[in-house]
């Protein structure tokens, strides 16, 4: 594959909606052709399972072992539809979450079993693996301030605080296990300088080797 896949990762409110807007614009700058997509919801069946999976519901809440099935089948339709033939034709895929958000929020978050996401995982990648992951580390209540700034809260939002708190700690442990593919960025910085890190990283590890 001629591509590149780019995932951005990070706690609520990390700012990486704004961030790869910003760097999509830098990268056509140098002549890059740029897809933006998310997981989940990168395909018409992925917004379907979007809204099932963030919808607040008090009386049926979704069962924390669906939650993780609904994730991987977001993402075996989004790797087959979507990403597999863009990085075919050489495009630069920028995209909101992965396979590290899956670990974060439901292993360690929901503390469901590591040896059951790893198989799903693999299953639904077929191997495919971010070629760069950009962690945006914020403190876990900065980013719920930022989202409750913003608009009304979404089910994973709703979360207590030392869920959130477990899962930062998932990146967190993350990072110091793929230091060569997940760099951890401040994201409390302000954006431009957020940015600034972000092109830099990708001048190194992808404009360069």
């Amino acid at each position: 594959m001629s591509g590149k896949l780019i995932v951005f990762e990070g706690v609520e409110g990390c700012g990486k909606t704004t961030q790869m807007q910003m760097c999509s614009l830098w990268l056509e700058t140098q002549g890059v052709s740029v897809i933006l997509t998310r997981e989940p919801g990168g395909t018409e069946l992925g917004s379907h399972l979007r809204r099932l999976l963030l919808e607040k519901s008090e009386d049926k809440p979704v069962g924390e072992v669906t939650e993780l099935l609904l994730y991987a089948a977001d993402r075996a339709q989004h790797i087959e539809q979507e990403l597999k033939p863009n990085l075919a034709v050489g495009k630069y895929i920028l995209c909101d979450r992965y396979t590290d958000s899956t670990i974060a929020y439901q292993g360690y978050g929901r503390g469901l079993s590591m040896s059951i996401i790893n198989q799903l995982n693999n299953i639904a990648t077929d191997g495919l693996e971010s070629d760069l992951t950009i962690w945006l580390d914020v403190d876990v209540e900065v980013g719920l301030s930022r989202k409750r700034g913003q608009a009304t809260l979404d089910r994973i939002e709703q979360e207590t605080i030392a869920f959130h708190r477990r899962v930062q700690q998932g990146y967190t442990e993350l990072a110091a296990t793929y230091p060569s593919r997940i760099f951890r960025v401040d994201g409390s910085l302000s954006q431009e300088v957020v940015q600034k890190m972000i092109q830099e990283i990708l001048k190194a590890r992808l404009f360069n080797s």
